[in-house]
């Protein structure tokens, strides 16, 4: 059995080496890739924040209307 020491000096290097390979395999989408993306994520969150806008304030009111009764 090996002391620890020289465990972790034989993990070190071959750690970032993996990293290193791994990092190589990404494909980074272009640059009209990601704006379109990202404008359809926007877009989303503002449709889907004015929905929940609206169901909120229905709901407000109803509570309003039975509790006013």
């Amino acid at each position: 059995m090996g002391n620890s020491a020289e465990k972790k000096a034989k993990a070190g290097p071959s750690f970032f080496t993996g990293v290193k390979a791994e990092f190589k395999k990404i494909v980074w989408p272009d640059r009209q890739s990601t704006l379109k993306q990202s404008v359809a994520v926007v877009a989303i969150s503002v449709v889907l924040g004015v929905i929940i806008a609206l169901l909120d304030y229905v709901a407000k009111t109803g509570v309003n209307f039975i509790t006013s009764i």
